[in-house]
């Protein structure tokens, strides 16, 4: 019997690469594997639905939910996550110093619903008592002009956002002055530009998220893997065929981090980085699966409707295809 011909489209990364190079197999699947860069793989599938399968903003597919039909379900592997205390930039002559500073700002955002601007103003809210509807947002391109959201939204009265001038970029703004923060995934390129005009909030970013993390065990998802919904209803059985899949490729990824006699990825001091993130967050530091990240998801979710995103609270099971939301014992 033919494999079933897929299309995945996913970025580089070490967790994922067996998958791109063949070393990894999916059950039943003839796999395609486009190694896009991920704002271009959300654009096209976001607008067009052009993959099968696709590597998406957590953010954007929980928006998609409200969707009659849903045009997407996830399986609950997550190719990328980040801890996002380093996502906050500020102008140096702004007067902000301090968390608190941010309340009653304007505050750049390349999208609003950016999966990494959700956590942001989670941990500002939660964290340091910043709410989100204390800033004031100002939309556009971080480097580029004429960015949109991908994803269309209807934020609540009690939110201010507003569309940047259509010539200029949130990264030109900021250090201009012209607005007094930015919160974005990326780094703003005038940041190292030897003006001095644009620093970080939190300059020891990795101290504080370490912290962070003891205190909420949370390590922040921010991709999720989606299967168009056409291609789910008529092959559920993909969706496991490719958690194993993916979980495997990952396993091999675990492997060549552990491999010191000769290193594998180019940090001089990888081997104590992994001791010390192992001891910090275990063994599976990036676990996938629902039941190991049922807190975080929730967590998430919560930041989604507080923040006139999501318009409904919505439960972590509901993200997922039912067949991955557990598996056989033997």
């Amino acid at each position: 019997m033919p494999k079933l011909p897929l299309t995945l489209s996913c970025w580089n990364y070490d967790r994922t690469r067996a998958l791109m190079d063949g070393r990894v197999a999916v059950e039943g699947i003839e796999l395609n594997y486009l190694n896009l860069v991920v704002e271009e793989t959300f654009f096209r599938m976001l607008r067009n639905r052009e993959f099968d399968v696709a590597e998406m903003s957590l953010s954007s597919y929980t928006l998609s939910l409200s969707q009659d039909p849903a045009p997407f379900v996830a399986i609950p592997v997550f190719p990328s996550r980040a801890f996002r205390h380093s996502g906050i930039y500020v102008n140096a002559d702004s007067g902000i110093r301090e968390p608190r500073d941010l309340i009653g700002k304007r505050v750049g955002v390349p999208e609003y619903q950016l999966t990494a601007n959700v956590w942001i103003r989670g941990i500002l809210a939660d964290e340091y008592g910043v709410p989100a509807d204390s800033m004031r947002y100002f939309r556009g391109g971080q480097e580029e002009t004429g960015r949109v959201e991908k994803a269309a939204i209807a934020l609540p009265s009690s939110f201010s956002l507003e569309d940047i001038p259509a010539d200029k970029t949130l990264s030109r703004m900021l250090a201009a002055g012209e607005i007094d923060a930015l919160i974005a995934p990326r780094a703003p390129s005038t940041l190292g530009d030897g003006s001095g005009k644009v620093r970080r909030l939190f300059p020891d970013y990795a101290t504080l998220e370490r912290a962070y993390y003891e205190k909420t065990k949370i390590f922040p998802i921010m991709h999720v893997i989606v299967i168009r919904k056409d291609v789910y209803d008529a092959n559920p059985w993909v969706a496991q065929s490719l958690c194993k899949a993916f979980l495997a490729a990952q396993k091999l990824a675990y492997e060549d981090l552990h491999e010191i006699a000769a290193l594998k990825v180019m940090l001089p001091w990888l081997p104590a980085e992994l001791e010390a993130t192992e001891r910090l967050m275990g063994r599976d530091f990036w676990p996938y699966g629902y039941g190991a990240n049922v807190h975080t998801l929730a967590t998430f979710l919560r930041y989604s409707f507080e923040q006139g995103l999501a318009k409904r609270l919505m439960d972590p099971r509901e993200l997922f295809a039912l067949s991955t939301l557990d598996s056989f014992k033997i």
